[in-house]
């Protein structure tokens, strides 16, 4: 079944919205600007020369997050299946702040859109939130019942989200470490989910093969996007639009929908994967996605028509992507434990790192 285009909004300047604001304009925190750093050349050889500026060697066991701050380009945090979390930078060797306290492997890192905190998930069911600048202890979160699958920030306050293994999702505030509200109707695991970029409403994903879209502050479940012509088999990853009408997802079933958050309906089908999708990602300052899969592919997306515009081959599958900046290049992680820069205008690969 052939969808049609991705609402008009997404390439085109909208109306501003006189929709109610979720925070007060008192609860709002100054925006960071993301640094401007210099692209990769589109000449430099492919080699696997090791030319990493840092290895932070505190870990004993795989690292499930990373998150580097927006605030300090040195500082990062890492989180892994030791059970532990650090706090460490780029170049200061002796320098690292161990992140104590959870009982079980660290499954997801966030720094606060100001850079000020740092939230950490584990699977003990456990958000814990940190003093970004000391790396000491803030607060501890309670609520699910099982391990925590993700961890987000409101993008304008400090407002913590999360979605667990036992089908439920959690918010609070991280300033007083005191429990907002709870979002309650998937049926099985909450696999991915956000604020949307004007912190009004939540999307959240499940290996029940849904997607729902809440109200945040009522905890109202808007809409429910479930069967066809959406996905067969469980979400794995979803990005949103930075205007905030459009969610994409991507699913075990091998393939990617686009919904429309205002209405709940499928909008597009992006339909060129042969195995599960794992990262999806939209492109900042034009109309194109990339999306990576297990079947060794990067494939980036002309939404305009609903068609790829470039397959990138990898050597083994694609787990998570993230688009540099406003600019053309794509970064890819992949089970071969190797990290790789693409041109997406010509879908070839420039460095690997």
């Amino acid at each position: 079944m052939k969808m049609s285009s991705p609402n008009r909004s997404f390439y085109e300047d909208e109306e501003d919205d006189q929709g109610e604001v979720f925070l007060d304009d008192s609860d709002i925190i100054h925006e960071v600007a993301g640094d401007e750093e210099d692209l990769p050349d589109a000449d430099d050889e492919d080699d696997d020369t090791d030319d990493s500026m840092h290895i932070f060697t505190g870990h004993t066991s795989e690292l499930y997050s990373v998150a580097c701050s927006p605030a300090d380009p040195l500082l990062v945090a890492t989180g892994g299946g030791d059970d532990k979390g650090f706090l460490w930078k780029i170049g200061i060797g002796d320098w690292a702040s161990e992140l104590k306290g959870h009982k079980e492997s660290v499954s997801s890192l966030i720094f606060s859109s100001d850079g000020q905190l740092l939230a950490s998930g584990g699977f003990d069911g456990l958000v814990q939130i940190w003093d970004a600048s000391s790396g000491n202890l803030k607060c501890v979160l309670e609520g699910p019942d099982e391990g925590i699958e993700w961890v987000r920030w409101h993008p304008k306050g400090h407002l913590v989200l999360a979605g667990s293994e036992d089908k439920s999702v959690w918010m609070w505030n991280a300033d007083k470490g005191v429990y907002l509200n709870s979002f309650a109707g998937h049926e099985a695991s909450v696999t991915c989910g956000d604020f949307t970029p004007d912190g009004k409403t939540i999307c959240t994903g499940s290996d029940d093969a849904s997607l729902r879209i809440w109200n945040p502050k009522s905890g109202e479940n808007i809409h429910v996007v479930k069967g066809h012509p959406y996905h067969t088999d469980g979400l794995t990853c979803l990005a949103l639009s930075s205007d905030s009408t459009l969610a994409i997802t991507g699913s075990k079933d091998n393939s990617v929908h686009i919904v429309n958050i205002t209405t709940g309906r499928v909008v597009s089908s992006l339909v060129s994967h042969s195995d599960s999708v794992e990262c999806v990602g939209l492109a900042p300052s034009s109309p194109w996605a990339a999306t990576g899969g297990l079947d060794q592919k990067l494939i980036i997306w002309d939404l305009q028509h609903s068609l790829p515009r470039a397959s990138c081959e990898h050597k083994d599958g694609v787990t998570c992507l993230a688009w540099l900046g406003a600019s053309r290049y794509v970064a890819t992680g992949c089970v071969d434990g190797k990290v790789r820069l693409w041109d997406c205008l010509s879908g070839d690969c420039v460095r690997i790192l």
